[in-house]
């Protein structure tokens, strides 16, 4: 088989089930429904972590969190770790960025040739952020994320239009040529969209604002001591209908302005005629709440914020429109690109190669995955709490537990909502103690808690040397913060006039 090319599309927080591909109604995603119905459907893909930047790393590296040391958004990657990106490079591909990577650290490379676009974010530990303008605090795990959501521009949406419009011009000067003298590209598309602030354009905000339903599930269906104390720190455990109104309308509008995005890498895909011969992934780091059980953002183990959406198409090689219900993760997706180009498995990595289940359904495969939440007290959103929890799904059970906190235990089968915490019922006692055996073999919160405490002193030192020494940074999307902005223009939904957003 002749090695194909690869296109590599990462956005940032996109639900698995906001896309008409998995199946909501209200949704536009004719483009990732497209890469859907031509090719093969994960239905149970995961996350290495919950949040971004050991999300990404694990996946680049194929290493759970702990393996690499990387469990926070201020933690550093090694560089000496090979990526699946030093494997395409070593196998004769040029592997290329544009757009976001999220790492820390002098490493703004891991294994890509050349990146174009950049982050928003700063490299260093303790480098100072750019400014969000009116949309202060409103990217993080904040209350002023919903109350300032709605109609609007974030600079997360203007950077994705131009990580696409770069992209758009590299496949027209750069996939031409390299499809006229017989090489292959591999072309890793990084996208913000549709991480918060919950603010979207407003022509796209009119077509969802009175059409996302409500939450299916309500606070009251939220189990776990630790999520009831998050969402009471986060102070969200009293959101009013008007801010989760516009919030969920604002995130299912930057879901339709994502999917636009990649319609058009795939129209100039189509022009320099390699839209077959090119192995596209589309996949997200992790996933959103929403408002379901009162919870936002991400950070816990539910459904709703450790699935990822995940599709392959390689026409020839991939069937069209299939699904595949085996568990698998991100740590696995990058073994499986690798194989697909012809090239070994990156080695002592925890990944593995899924390839030959996406080309056939009926391939051994062993449903069993991972998926590690860790925090040291030090961001604000932590609300001063460190926290060491780690998710096994095995089969149809899902296990996760907390350092000091009783274990959450659901049966995916018979309850997929997980509101029936099983770990308590003398029935599932045996498999109880099989599965946290499985699940502490090589990780424990204490050893975790120890070593990122250790950690935290190593990082401090940077933090110290960056806001002293102001080193240069690379690879960095500027911004003024007024490309942030509000539209406080009344809209009217269902008779009601809607404009309660916070004051600045």
């Amino acid at each position: 088989m002749k090695q194909p090319n690869i296109l590599f599309i990462f956005s940032d927080q996109h639900a698995q089930k906001v896309s008409g591909a998995y199946g909501d109604p209200i949704v536009r995603t004719p483009n990732i429904d497209r890469l859907a119905r031509e090719g093969v459907r994960f239905d149970n893909a995961y996350c290495p972590s919950p949040i971004c930047v050991p999300s990404r790393m694990a996946t680049l590296t194929a290493r759970w969190p702990h393996r690499q040391e990387c469990w926070t958004n201020d933690d550093i990657l090694r560089s000496d770790l090979p990526s699946w990106l030093h494997k395409a490079g070593a196998a004769g591909y040029d592997p290329v960025l544009i757009g976001r990577l999220h790492a820390i650290g002098p490493d703004q490379l891991h294994g890509y040739t050349s990146r174009e676009v950049g982050d928003h974010s700063p490299n260093n530990v303790g480098a100072p952020r750019q400014s969000m303008g009116v949309l202060s605090g409103a990217n993080d795990p904040n209350r002023e994320s919903l109350e300032n959501s709605g109609p609007g521009m974030s600079a997360y949406q203007v950077k994705d239009e131009e990580v696409t419009a770069t992209a758009v011009r590299w496949l027209r000067e750069n996939g031409s040529s390299r499809k006229a003298d017989g090489r292959q590209f591999c072309l890793t598309i990084g996208y913000m969209l549709p991480h918060h602030p919950y603010e979207v354009d407003p022509a796209v905000y009119e077509t969802y604002c009175d059409k996302v339903p409500d939450p299916k599930l309500g606070p009251e269906e939220l189990v776990g001591e630790w999520h009831t104390w998050w969402r009471d720190a986060r102070s969200i455990d009293d959101v009013p209908d008007d801010d989760r109104q516009r919030a969920r309308a604002a995130y299912w509008g930057l879901v339709h302005r994502l999917d636009q995005m990649i319609g058009e890498v795939l129209t100039a895909l189509t022009e320099i005629g390699a839209m077959d011969e090119t192995l596209i992934v589309y996949a997200s780091d992790h996933g959103d709440h929403l408002g379901e059980r009162g919870l936002w953002w991400k950070h816990t183990f539910f459904e709703e914020s450790v699935k990822v959406p995940l599709i392959m198409r390689l026409p020839g090689i991939l069937p069209a429109n299939e699904a595949r219900d085996h568990v698998v993760n991100l740590i696995d997706l990058s073994q499986t690109m690798i194989e697909a180009m012809g090239v070994s498995e990156l080695p002592n990595a925890d990944g593995r190669s899924f390839w030959g289940v996406a080309r056939d359904a009926a391939t051994p495969w062993n449903n069993e995955t991972f998926s590690e939440y860790c925090t040291d007290p030090v961001p604000h959103w932590t609300s001063g709490r460190a926290v060491q929890q780690r998710m096994l799904r095995s089969g149809n059970w899902k296990l996760s537990i907390y350092d000091t906190e009783p274990a959450l235990l659901f049966d995916l089968d018979t309850d997929p909502e997980e509101k029936i915490n099983r770990a308590d019922e003398p029935s599932c006692a045996v498999l109880l103690d099989q599965l946290q055996r499985r699940l502490t073999e090589d990780w424990t919160p204490q050893s975790i808690a120890k070593r990122m405490r250790e950690r935290r002193i190593e990082k401090d030192v940077l933090a110290a040397w960056a806001r002293e020494i102001q080193p240069e940074e690379t690879h960095v999307w500027r911004f003024a913060p007024e490309i942030n902005r509000l539209d406080t223009r009344p809209l009217e939904t269902e008779g009601q006039t809607i404009n309660r957003r916070k004051k600045i």
